[in-house]
């Protein structure tokens, strides 16, 4: 039995008779969607010690949901001999299609779409047990459907295989054709919490990627005491990324859980929580309020905040630093037919520009540098897309600065330039980079280095033992470099961080072994990009730059170090393939043209 009661801190809190049931979400109930052999995450049934650990398989109970034939269906999709070993299809069921994949004479069959964004499975690459996404890189278990590469949440549902006269015979839920996603089972949390009990054996302050992971799969893992995540946002876990991609978009549109996925898996919710400082001695958080939250175990994810502009009349409105839902929606409102000002040629400056091309009269970009993206992307890549914007209607004033912002009003009417350039401007959007937002933890032990990044080991473990960070704010070390720390503000590394930093709270951490993978989208296009490549020295383009289709690799001595791509799929996932197996890429290899040896053979 569960009660819900609201605390006074705005958060719903589930008070819990103590009982183990497998939780899955309303849609996704049937056997099919539990791993592979039958079982679902091990739950614990443990005392409310505060332990940080989880029971044997033995300790734990499942209640299985009843078959019921009417909800499956089975096809017989093609001859054992339509497919080799190492390829893949995508095949239709009648109530839906699936991926079948066959690997080491062995059949395979799976959810086709990737739960982030909907990608086509079989356009991806195929990898020693595991399928990678064609766009932004996730990682899917062939034998169990299970997540394990980021971005995203969710896992894919898992299909019965049957090979009869010849013949592959696939069984499907029908439900799990049709959401194509399947969410992990979870613990719940044993103990009756009081709601305003000051006390939570994980706090998490954040609430973007890295905070939803850890939470999450602190759950998965079979942990059973209290969590809490506490945030500035009065939004719920939303996805970020597309903010700058998909102005008019709501923060219901845009999030990653619902209300009831925290409620049902015992994960609190404090909004518009700002954390002010840490006491490490104490383990206690202290809020801006004046609330104080004692942990057992704390991780960081506080992300970035944006650099600030230096430049006369900042009392002018209408200028902002994209932060959330109501920022992107008050930029799109603002720029109809009106005339907008993009100060820097940042990802998210440049998304924006992009997306308000269709909506705006004038789009104008002041950056500091002759060509966008060339820091990231090198020069070359950087003037073809520069030569897009232009296409579409966006005007560049490189090598220049903002000297003042002039209103009517108060109200932006135009953005003065150091050259003394002005231009109309009814909204400015600033997006000069950012940096960690950390200043909260000056006072608390808790080590920064010059930047305000917080250095952490391969298991996400500050300087404090006990205290964890991930995301935006951390520099952790990079298998792919050797170990060299670095700060990789992706969001999908943030996921990675998440679960790293919840395993190793439970003692069972693994490296982390994943490969940066980042995307970004403008006109319709995308470009991936997979690897580490500051401080690149050359870049070798292969294809056509003037058509937009073509593949940098970014090179350091005679290394390839990272690779971007445009309308060269799945090359990019290929590439994260070989840079994830440890193998070498030298710059002879990609200098041929010849890329036949990245090219992922049989998928259709």
């Amino acid at each position: 039995m569960a009660l819900l009661s609201k605390s006074p801190f705005g958060t719903f809190i589930l008070k819990i008779e103590v009982k183990v049931e497998l939780n899955l979400l309303d849609k996704e109930k049937e056997v099919d969607l539990m791993s592979p052999n039958g079982k679902a995450s091990p739950f614990s049934e443990c005392r409310p010690n505060g332990s940080l650990g989880h029971c044997s398989d033995e300790d734990s109970m499942t209640l299985r949901p009843q078959r019921k034939h009417r909800d499956y269906i089975e096809a017989s999709v093609c001859h054992v001999k339509d497919l080799e070993n190492g390829q893949m299809r995508e095949v239709d069921l009648g109530a839906g299609r699936a991926l079948l994949i066959k690997e080491h004479g062995e059949f395979f069959a799976m959810g086709h779409k990737c739960p982030h964004y909907g990608a086509p499975l079989v356009k991806g690459v195929l990898s020693k047990g595991h399928v990678r996404c064609p766009w932004h890189g996730a990682c899917f278990n062939i034998a169990t459907g299970d997540i394990e590469d980021f971005p995203g949440l969710d896992s894919l549902p898992t299909f019965q295989v049957r090979v009869e006269k010849e013949k592959v015979i696939i069984r499907a839920n029908k439900q799990a054709l049709q959401t194509q996603r399947r969410s992990k089972a979870m613990s719940k949390c044993s103990a009756v919490i009081n709601s305003s009990t000051g006390f939570s054996h994980v706090l998490i302050i954040g609430s973007g990627p890295a905070a939803l992971v850890c939470a999450e799969t602190l759950r998965q893992e079979g942990f059973t005491d209290r969590i809490v995540m506490c945030t500035m946002d009065k939004h719920l876990p939303y996805d970020r990324p597309k903010l700058s991609k998909s102005l008019e978009s709501t923060a219901e549109q845009l999030q990653l859980r619902s209300s009831d996925f925290f409620q049902v898996h015992d994960i609190e919710i404090l909004l518009e929580k700002e954390v002010v400082s840490v006491d490490v001695k104490t383990r206690t958080v202290i809020f801006r309020d004046g609330f104080k939250m004692e942990y057992r175990k704390l991780f960081i994810a506080t992300g970035s905040r944006p650099k600030p502009l230096s430049y006369k009349g900042k009392d002018v409105g209408n200028v902002y630093h994209l932060r959330t839902p109501e920022d992107a929606n008050s930029i799109a409102t603002l720029a109809s037919s009106k005339n907008a000002v993009i100060v820097g040629t940042s990802f998210i400056g440049m998304e924006v520009a992009a997306a308000l091309t269709d909506k705006a009269h004038s789009v104008s970009v002041i950056g500091i540098e002759a060509v966008p993206f060339r820091k990231a992307l090198g020069e070359k890549v950087g003037k073809a897309l520069m030569k897009l914007f232009e296409l579409n209607r966006v005007k560049f004033y490189m090598l220049n600065e903002v000297w003042e912002m002039r209103g009517h009003n108060g109200q932006l009417k135009e953005v003065v330039l150091k050259s003394g350039k002005v231009l109309r401007a009814d909204v400015c959007v600033i997006g000069i980079g950012s940096g960690p937002a950390t200043a909260f933890l000056k006072q608390s032990g808790v080590h920064m280095d010059s930047k305000g990044f917080i250095p952490v080991n391969k298991t996400m473990q500050t300087n404090i033992d006990g205290v964890f960070a991930g995301g935006d704010v951390v520099t952790f070390p990079l298998a792919q470099r050797s170990n060299k720390k670095v700060n990789i503000p992706h969001w999908q590394m943030a996921h990675v961080h998440g679960r790293v930093a919840a395993l190793s709270m439970m003692g069972k951490a693994p490296d982390i072994k994943t490969v940066p993978y980042f995307w970004t989208a403008m006109f319709g296009k995308s470009i991936r990009y997979a690897g580490y490549g500051d401080g690149f020295d050359d870049v070798v383009i292969q294809g056509d730059l003037d058509e937009l289709k073509f593949v940098a690799f970014y090179t350091k001595s005679e290394e390839v170090v990272a690779v971007a791509s445009m309308n060269y799929d799945p090359i990019v996932s290929r590439v994260a393939e070989v840079f994830r197996s440890g193998k070498t890429i030298r710059k002879r290899d990609v200098e041929t043209g010849d890329m036949s040896w990245l090219i992922d053979k049989g998928s259709q």
